[in-house]
């Protein structure tokens, strides 16, 4: 197995564990991890998972030994991603936590999760620049979407090298903590949103992911009936607490 799973209470994490390779995936690895956020999106127990990389780096991308081989990556234009699942679209947050290098394919899985927690030693970037492999599992979408145009047609373009300290000014990490760190901040992280009451945070996050390509009274109307089912399930019964005195002055 090259791909680990450990729930602890309400958050999964999901960990590449092929360390020999800098946990660059294969085709079996993509599956796995595939079929690991499948059955993390079927826990009803399971509220948020974590995406890492054993032995100091988070993915090196496509494992390109294995390119003209049965274990290739597959590159169908439909189904399972080449790197697995990055066209799934769960309903839960999946955050990253990135130590090393999260580079060419390995980027496209930590632009595919909701977050990403970066320690001091991350470096980011489009690094499959220099073989002629394309991003087409999610990359020329979702980093423009994360940092702008602009900032991501230089990283695209040069497949230059991104350190943590940079990515988090650019908003593609979210969060940057010490050398290794990140796994943990990262499940601290995830046990605070699984808190939250989760219909509403989820429907939050929906809208959110929804209102790309939307012009703004479709975007607000799916807004609406995204936040409608957590009106009905949890609303009031937060108000209720709140008036009784939780959670004043800002206190979660």
């Amino acid at each position: 197995m090259s791909v680990l799973v450990e729930r602890d209470g309400p958050v999964t994490t999901v960990t590449l564990d092929r360390p020999e390779r800098r946990n660059a995936v294969d085709g079996p690895t993509a599956a796995e991890l595939a079929d690991a956020f499948r059955a993390f999106e079927a826990d009803d127990e399971a509220a948020v998972a974590v995406l890492h990389g054993a032995g100091g780096t988070f993915c090196a991308g496509a494992d390109l030994t294995a390119i003209a081989t049965e274990d290739r990556n597959r590159t169908e234009p439909d189904g399972d991603g080449p790197m697995g699942p990055t066209r799934l679209r769960l309903s839960k947050p999946v955050i990253a936590a990135v130590a090393g290098h999260a580079v060419a394919g390995g980027l496209e899985l930590a632009l595919w999760c909701d977050l990403r927690v970066a320690d001091e030693t991350a470096v980011f970037g489009v690094f499959c620049r220099r073989w002629g492999v394309p991003l087409i599992d999610g990359g020329t979408v979702r980093l423009p979407r994360l940092i702008g145009t602009s900032r991501a047609m230089d990283l695209v373009l040069t497949g230059r090298a991104v350190e943590a300290a940079e990515a988090l000014a650019m908003g593609l990490a979210n969060r940057v903590v010490p050398a290794g760190e990140a796994l943990a901040a990262a499940q601290a992280l995830a046990r605070d949103l699984a808190a939250f009451p989760q219909v509403c945070l989820r429907s939050d996050r929906a809208s959110v992911l929804d209102q790309e390509g939307l012009d703004e009274p479709a975007a607000l109307a799916a807004e609406f009936a995204h936040g409608a089912a957590a009106l009905a399930a949890e609303t009031v019964a937060g108000a209720a607490r709140f008036a009784a005195g939780e959670g004043r002055h800002g206190r979660f």
